[in-house]
């Protein structure tokens, strides 16, 4: 499939904004690259585990949840000095996971995903994960050339850490800054940490949300707004 079998946007063509994980990826993308980058050596899951009892319990708490993951990304990346490292690191994982990383793209997501680009719409990938790991697996299905604005990463005490973290209202405002002019006209995300995304957007489409999520989305989002599951076993939506 060549990358060029798309139509060229119109500069007036209508926005779409896709989120990444649970959205077109069956899981947290961002969570299983980090996953492996620990258990690429002894003595990071030794650390891993020191520093559990301290950031483990703000992980499942939202004020302190970012602060909890950032602990366990110093760890996987512990003496990587530059972005270069962290993207070289992100592609060996990706290659050396080719067929679980295919099985978790979920096919009625990738559907609608290319009905919209054939029909012209200016697509935009917005994830909380780091760009070039949604670009890698985008890769797989011949979506490499969309724009992917992810949570940008840099050098911080030794390490890598997020530096601007595509989450929240800091989502569209990345967004926007990327050149992407608003409204939007359609987003799909699974996540409550997208409401600035989803209320932004004149077409708002909730997919594969956490099945106790489904009322809130229900109850702030417009009267019909489709709440779906796109193929994620053991998430809410109605069945596709």
């Amino acid at each position: 499939m060549s990358m060029h079998r798309y139509p060229v946007p119109a500069a007036d063509a209508p926005l779409v904004v896709f989120d990444f994980d649970h959205t077109l990826y069956d899981g947290d993308s961002g969570s299983h690259l980090f996953k492996w980058l620990i258990e690429r050596d002894l003595w990071r899951k030794v650390l891993a585990l020191l520093i559990v009892p301290v950031f483990g319990p703000m992980i499942a708490w939202m004020p302190t949840r970012r602060r909890g993951i950032s602990a366990f990304v110093w760890v996987g990346t512990l003496g990587m000095r530059t972005v270069a490292d962290f993207d070289a690191a992100t592609d060996r994982y990706v290659a050396a996971h080719t067929d679980a990383i295919k099985q978790r793209l979920l096919p009625v997501a990738l559907d609608v995903l290319r009905a919209h680009r054939e029909a012209g719409d200016r697509v935009v990938i917005a994830t909380g994960a780091p760009p070039e790991l949604a670009r890698a697996i985008l890769a797989f299905v011949a979506h490499e050339d969309l724009p992917v604005i992810g949570t940008q990463v840099g050098p911080k005490y030794g390490a890598i850490g997020a530096l601007r973290h595509c989450h929240y209202r800091m989502k569209m405002t990345m967004i926007r800054d990327a050149g992407f002019s608003v409204p939007v006209e359609t987003a799909y995300s699974d996540s409550s940490a997208d409401l600035p995304l989803l209320q932004a957007a004149q077409h708002p489409v909730v997919v594969n949300p956490k099945a106790k999520r489904v009322a809130m989305f229900r109850r702030v989002l417009p009267a019909g707004t489709p709440i779906l599951n796109w193929g994620c076993p053991g998430r809410g939506g109605d069945a596709v």
